[in-house]
């Protein structure tokens, strides 16, 4: 598994020869409070949304997967559902990527994140995001979203097709919004 910072990334074909699935794994928790009397309580739920959004190689929107539309229309690209809480350990929301079947028209998949609730990032922590090969269930790549700050949004990571092959790149944009809609300028210049 290789930890990225903000603009690495790193050829998932050289990773996984033979990677074919793939699931972007987004987690986070609500960052405790400090109650009175020194004690410490769960803050407020915060509901993040990950989408993923297909462009072609012209910059084109092809389509979108969020928690609205749950499947491309292809069918390659398929979110697991809204998790509006982020209780548990692990992968809070999920977006699975079937690579052999995104359309060659496809150069582009981003992944964006948003605070559908409007709370800003500093209410969250151990935030971050995650390549998975759905082969052998090994993680690939890993971003950390955590960093306190009054955004509400970010735009997270995109695969890129290149050579045959996907790479993962960490983008780490800070922006503001409830959905990917209020995001679509920063998405565009990441492209």
């Amino acid at each position: 598994m290789v930890s990225l910072s903000k603009g690495q990334g790193i050829s998932l074909t050289k990773a996984a020869s033979s990677l074919s699935v793939i699931a972007m794994g987004l987690g986070w928790d609500v960052a405790k409070k400090k109650g009175f009397f020194g004690g410490v309580k769960d803050g407020e739920p915060v509901d993040l949304d990950a989408s993923c959004l297909m462009f072609d190689s012209r910059g084109t929107l092809v389509d979108t997967i969020w928690f609205r539309q749950l499947k491309s229309r292809d069918g390659s690209v398929i979110h697991t559902g809204d998790n509006r809480t982020g209780d548990g350990d692990g992968d809070d929301e999920v977006i699975h990527v079937r690579l052999n079947d995104v359309p060659a028209a496809v150069t582009t998949l981003v992944f964006t994140v948003n605070s559908f609730t409007g709370q800003n990032f500093s209410t969250i922590e151990n935030a971050f995001c995650r390549v998975v090969n759905m082969a052998n269930n090994s993680e690939l790549a890993r971003f950390n979203l955590t960093g306190s700050g009054s955004h509400t949004a970010q735009v997270m990571s995109k695969l890129v097709r290149k050579d045959g092959g996907w790479d993962f790149v960490a983008i780490g944009t800070h922006g503001s919004g409830r959905t990917f809609q209020d995001l679509m300028p920063l998405i565009t210049a990441a492209l």
